[in-house]
């Protein structure tokens, strides 16, 4: 969760970042609150936790990921090829192994101290995001999932890229009728990996097996799921080359503008101590 809020808070519009990431204690002790109904003591242990990983995030993680973001724009510049998108893939998931590590260390000793009533309200707030989980990506013919995910591409593509033309919008449709789709396979896995967390927590077992569980947050996978994600990464980032053979000169100067906006706040924050 800190890992998914850190990300997610950083990722928006360069001044909303900013105000939000220096915000980012309320809005996490916020989450802890409403999955966990933490309270006095734990709440305090929470803060004391909550500190530590923001300030190693600030010093540690925050230039490693101003340096990313300056190495893609150079990439983007002069063209990006198929070593470049699995650099940026691998880079990214070690920069969330990191944060999640950096998590465990300080979450493991409240997680071992929650009570049953506190497991149960956690075990609610699951029930809650998986049923929304599954109205967006499993429920839905066929149609109704690929054209949800056509909107959500096109979104995320035209953030970066800024809009496309018919011929790029016909690439993206095309990666959406070839990527298979995922969304029941990941509800499986979701509600399998929830039930091992809960089952950790209601042996109190955190402080032994949250780390290890965490490092292998991304792996570990059941074969169909690992084969239809390892399908559509491959899909997408044929999509991405085949994107980047078509850019404009302004679609792709609004990308490396938006990736060095992002180096110089990463940059800025981290200093900002």
């Amino acid at each position: 969760m800190w890992a998914a809020l850190l990300l997610a808070l950083l990722l928006q519009g360069c001044s909303v970042s900013r105000v939000a990431y220096n915000n980012a204690d309320v809005v996490l002790r916020w989450q802890a609150g409403y999955y966990f109904d933490v309270e006095g003591e734990q709440s305090d242990q929470f803060d004391r936790g909550l500190a530590a990983v923001l300030a190693w995030h600030r010093v540690d993680a925050l230039p490693q990921y101003a340096r990313l973001a300056n190495e893609m724009a150079a990439r983007l510049q002069r063209g990006i090829k198929r070593p470049d998108l699995e650099w940026s893939y691998d880079a990214l998931r070690e920069q969330i192994r990191q944060t999640l590590v950096a998590a465990a260390g300080e979450s493991a000793g409240l997680l071992d101290r929650l009570s049953p009533e506190q497991i149960e309200h956690f075990e609610g707030r699951l029930a809650e995001a998986n049923r929304k989980f599954a109205k967006e990506e499993v429920q839905g013919t066929v149609e109704q999932l690929h054209k949800r995910r056509m909107k959500r591409n096109l979104e995320r593509l035209e953030e970066w890229f800024g809009s496309l033309d018919d011929a790029q919008e016909e690439r993206v449709r095309q990666y959406g009728a070839r990527a298979p789709l995922t969304g029941a396979l990941r509800e499986r896995d979701r509600k399998r990996r929830q039930a091992e967390f809960v089952a950790m927590l209601r042996a109190r077992d955190a402080r032994r097996r949250l780390a290890p569980l965490l490092e292998r947050w991304d792996s570990d996978r059941e074969p169909a799921y690992a084969k239809a994600m390892h399908a559509t990464r491959d899909e997408y980032m044929k999509l991405l080359l085949d994107l980047d053979r078509t850019l404009s000169t302004e679609q792709r100067a609004h990308a490396v503008a938006r990736l060095r906006r992002f180096g110089e706040l990463f940059d800025s924050l981290a200093r900002a101590q």
